[in-house]
């Protein structure tokens, strides 16, 4: 199996007992991506902001034009929810931040 082919398992804050398996490659991807741009302390940005951030350290050959970025972004965040790595800030819209 080459690397773009492996898979991880990962989780949902909001089906703790549901796991899927995605591409590893586009997970890091995310993952980096989305850490990078949020703050380490509430109330932290909008998954909007996060969105509009992100997109520019996202390889266009893994997300050409952005495609399916917004999906990668909730699956990536609802799992970083679940391992307690990233937080929702208080109230509405949806805020995030790195935990500490």
């Amino acid at each position: 199996m080459s690397d773009a082919d492996e898979r991880i398992e990962i989780e949902s804050i909001t089906a703790p007992h549901h796991k899927s398996r995605v591409s590893r490659v586009k997970y890091m991807a995310m993952r980096d991506a989305l850490l990078t741009v949020l703050t380490d302390s509430p109330p932290g940005i909008t998954v909007a902001e996060a969105k509009q951030a992100l997109l520019a350290r996202l390889s266009p050959e893994q997300f050409p034009g952005g495609e399916k970025a917004g999906w990668w972004l909730k699956a990536v965040q609802l799992d970083l929810e679940a391992k307690g790595v990233i937080a929702r800030g208080p109230g509405k819209p949806v805020r995030l931040y790195r935990c500490r």
